[in-house]
């Protein structure tokens, strides 16, 4: 999922982009109202300086000795001049200008009050029954920069705040979905059988009761689980005894008779009950690799629980092709050694019904828990080595297997959070199979310890 898909990603754009437009409107409708006042000000301020300007002019034409004389008055100091001004007579002569004012800015006197051309605002007023009349021009230019002006200081700190918004917003929604992201990584973290309810103390309100409906899920795909490999197990344990007694049947069949067919469909039986038997031990130990505890609050030596199978195997016909190779140090691990004699069996087994006949079993375990069954054979191709951990996967060499060996050591490696490595051929041979699992084990402190306390 990308950035912009995230719920952090889209509340950031959302809360993001409408502080940003709310900020641009109030500020639009702030230059407009900034901009009406102005202008009401500049208004003001024109017909302030004509009302103030215009007495003093009608004294200074009054006692003037020729009153048609055009009088331009000079600056005291250089300055911008904001308002220019002319005063004229009736027939519109120029009696008094400001020292900048340009005539053709003036227009003819169209009566006393504001007037407006492409270039100036202007204001008129007039005194003597309308004999002196003063006009006073602003330039529009000047409105337009004090506009301007306003409108970028209320624009510039936008350029400003619109950063520090969206990273003001991405540390208050990361810190506020902190206890979302805790949730979505302890979900993430947990292994595939892994169905125990997930913590909800820290959610928020909104999302509680979508975590709540997921461990309730949750609770209900355990207990199904749960149903179904205690059906497993049960069905296997209770078929154990009548199978026994079966195979008892089939093999007292064979003594008793003296007819050759009759003995012969008597072994088929009892090989046929003997098979069922093998499958039902492996659908008790599947049922055990998927749902009980593997590991322990003890510590065990792996070679012990590794060498009892290998002892045992021994005494089988094809026993005496396994070539054991152990560590002369313990290797110490917290693994149920049940569950190490389950994994140890099924991989040797697997290894002597499918490998080369004749050719030894080699089964090595590291001092780092790498426990390892190589057999001789035919190179196994890639898809086929994809499906072996697959169940009632059989091969097509030796179809009477279960097809539930290297699953249930698959299933036992993803609950102990090791990992199960095949390979065809083998390491250092051209040929073979070999199959690899890390099994866990403690550091060389914890060896220590427990060689101390022995």
């Amino acid at each position: 999922m990308t950035w912009w898909g995230s719920l952090r990603g889209r509340l950031i754009m959302t809360l993001g982009g409408l502080l940003v437009a709310l900020w641009i409107t109030v500020a639009f409708v702030t230059s407009l109202v900034l901009r009406n006042e102005m202008y009401e000000v500049f208004d003001t301020a024109l017909q302030e300086t004509a009302q103030r300007i215009l007495p003093l002019a009608v004294v200074d034409v009054v006692g003037r000795e020729d009153v048609n004389l055009t009088q331009r008055l000079g600056a005291i100091r250089a300055h911008d001049e904001g308002f220019t001004y002319i005063v004229r007579n009736a027939e519109g002569l120029i009696l008094i200008q400001s020292h900048t004012a340009d005539p053709a800015h003036f227009p003819p006197y169209a009566g006393p009050g504001f007037q407006e051309t492409t270039t100036h605002r202007l204001y008129s007023e007039v005194a003597l029954q309308g004999s002196i009349r003063i006009t006073v021009a602003e330039p529009l230019t000047h409105r337009a920069t004090v506009a301007r002006e306003i409108q970028m200081a209320l624009g510039v700190p936008l350029l400003v705040l619109l950063p520090l918004t969206f990273l003001s917003i991405l540390v208050a929604l990361r810190t506020s979905l902190a206890p979302l992201t805790r949730f979505r990584e302890r979900l993430n973290g947990r292994s595939a059988r892994d169905l125990s309810a997930v913590p909800t103390t820290d959610l928020p309100t909104e999302i509680a009761p979508v975590a709540v409906t997921l461990n309730s899920l949750l609770s209900r795909l355990k207990d199904a689980f749960d149903a179904e490999r205690s059906f497993a197990s049960n069905a296997a344990h209770e078929l154990r005894t009548p199978l026994a007694g079966a195979i008892a049947q089939a093999q007292r069949l064979q003594s008793e008779t003296s007819d050759p067919a009759a003995q012969q469909k008597a072994h088929e039986i009892e090989v046929t009950l003997k098979r069922l038997t093998r499958l039902a031990e492996k659908l008790m130990q599947l049922s055990r690799a998927e749902g009980a505890r593997l590991r322990q609050d003890m510590l065990t030596d792996l070679r012990a629980a590794i060498r009892i199978v290998v002892e045992d195997l021994a005494r089988s016909e094809k026993g005496g092709r396994i070539d054991l190779s152990l560590p002369d140090q313990p290797v110490l691990s917290d693994m149920d050694p049940d569950a190490v004699g389950i994994v140890t069996r099924n991989l040797i087994e697997n290894a002597l019904r499918h490998g080369e006949a004749g050719e030894p079993v080699a089964v090595t375990l590291t001092a780092d828990g790498a426990l390892s069954v190589a057999n001789a054979g035919p190179v196994l191709p890639r898809d086929m080595l994809d499906r072996l951990t697959e169940r009632f996967q059989r091969g097509a060499d030796n179809p009477n297997g279960s097809g539930l060996g290297l699953a249930i050591v698959a299933a036992i490696s993803d609950r102990i959070e090791g990992k199960l490595t095949l390979r065809s051929p083998r390491r250092g041979a051209e040929t073979g199979f070999e199959a690899r699992l890390n099994l866990p084990v403690q550091k060389e402190d914890a060896v220590t310890k427990h060689r101390a306390t022995a």
